[in-house]
């Protein structure tokens, strides 16, 4: 746990404390200054000895976190499997690994976030945490916050779907409709004055957690000799909505550079995939802005990153810039083909916001941007067996007697 809570800003170098400020006056957010020259990879690895005082999932990196671990639910989180997926290299264009957060407790990446802000709000005696979602972050928060001393707020927005709702409500948080400009709703929950600490999707927090989505993929590396003369993978790349978890992967490559732990020689290039349909990140990419500006949005597959006016787009801009990654943007078409590809080809059930990772180094091969020989790492966020819907089959119905033929006809 770090002695102080300190805060800075990533691009006027402004320092702030934790929770009086959230972000910066010059209108960008804040993150925890946790980079130091005296970290190192944790002695133990995985859950190994899991138990009291275990240094599993985000615990592992206590040093770089502004909370101590605590039991509950935020204890199953991270430690999610790194795969290699050869038998996509070929779609992939490249050394293909995927990164599952599926397997996180609620089934997303957002378990990490949520385990570390439900963590420092209980320590901190505050008596309600909330989040601003309708989708896996309220469900991550809401199961986070299940079983702990403080109580559980989620806004939603008037219009969503009883589906969602029954997912959220399972948990037993107040779940309130809000009706009105939704998008106004990250900003107006950050007053330092609010009864509520607030976990919302870029928020310093949030951002703690979920680097250590990136510092698992490091490790992996460094570790196991996954690639023996690479310390690093050569690429991660990141579905994106609010720059919240890009933000994130760059502040912990700055934390492992800053550490002597990455050379300049190993740094991975950050990478952040959008829909076509709503994609403002990769829009201000393209045309060369140093800002991100809100954009309209059409209605996408992808609508868990549909995010038109994403609060840390342009902190998540430089992260892609800085690494000599870039922000790219995928059709429809190319997520549910990846979508169904992770399925049949790999046996990854993800939903289609994940799919665009895939879809997004498929087309960073195409272009030239990765390699053949690239060792590059899919962050697959979340899983897609909670919208399978109805899969459009019909099987053949065989009798039992006239099963062996059957299998015969079918193996021949």
């Amino acid at each position: 746990m770090t002695d102080t809570l300190g805060l800075t800003c990533y691009r006027c170098g402004a320092t702030a404390t934790f929770p009086d400020s959230k972000r910066c006056d010059c209108g960008e957010p804040l993150w925890f200054d946790t980079e130091s020259e005296d970290f190192g990879w944790p002695e133990s690895v995985g859950r190994e000895g899991d138990g009291p005082g275990r240094t599993s999932g985000p615990w592992r990196y206590a040093d770089l976190l502004p909370v101590e671990h605590r039991e509950g639910v935020g204890s199953a989180a991270g430690d999610t499997p790194l795969v290699r997926a050869n038998g996509l290299d070929d779609y992939a264009g490249c050394r293909l690994w995927l990164k599952d957060e599926s397997e996180n407790p609620t089934g997303s990446f957002k378990d990490r976030g949520s385990a570390v802000g439900v963590a420092w709000a209980a320590a901190a005696g505050r008596e309600w945490v909330g989040t601003v979602s309708h989708g896996n972050m309220a469900i991550s928060v809401s199961a986070h916050a299940a079983g702990t001393d403080a109580e559980c707020v989620v806004l939603v927005p008037d219009d969503i779907s009883t589906e969602r709702l029954t997912a959220i409500a399972q948990y037993g948080p107040e779940v309130l409709r809000i009706a009105g400009d939704y998008g106004r709703l990250y900003y107006d929950t950050l007053e330092t004055d609010s009864p509520v600490e607030f976990v919302n999707s870029d928020t310093p927090l949030r951002v703690a957690g979920q680097k250590t989505t990136a510092l698992e993929i490091c490790e992996a590396f460094a570790r196991r000799g996954a690639v023996a003369d690479r310390a690093a993978p050569d690429a991660i790349v990141v579905p994106t909505s609010s720059g919240g978890h890009a933000s994130a992967s760059w502040k912990a490559l700055r934390e492992l550079e800053a550490a002597g732990l990455l050379g300049a020689d190993s740094l991975p290039r950050l990478y952040f995939v959008q829909a076509a349909a709503c994609d403002p990140i990769a829009q201000a990419y393209r045309e060369g802005a140093d800002e991100v500006t809100a954009t309209t949005a059409d209605e996408t597959v992808a609508y868990s990153i549909a995010n038109s006016d994403p609060p840390s787009g342009t902190r998540a801009l430089a992260a892609a810039r800085e690494t000599g990654g870039a922000v790219l943007s995928v059709t429809d078409d190319e997520i549910l083909d990846a979508k169904a590809r992770l399925a049949e080809g790999a046996g990854f059930c993800v939903e289609p916001a994940s799919a665009t990772s895939l879809a997004g180094i498929r087309k960073l091969t195409e272009s030239g941007d990765l390699a053949a020989d690239d060792e590059a790492v899919a962050v697959l966020t979340g899983t897609g067996f909670r919208e399978l819907g109805d899969a459009g089959t019909d099987p053949e119905t065989v009798d039992l007697d006239d099963l062996p033929e059957r299998l015969r006809a079918l193996t021949e």
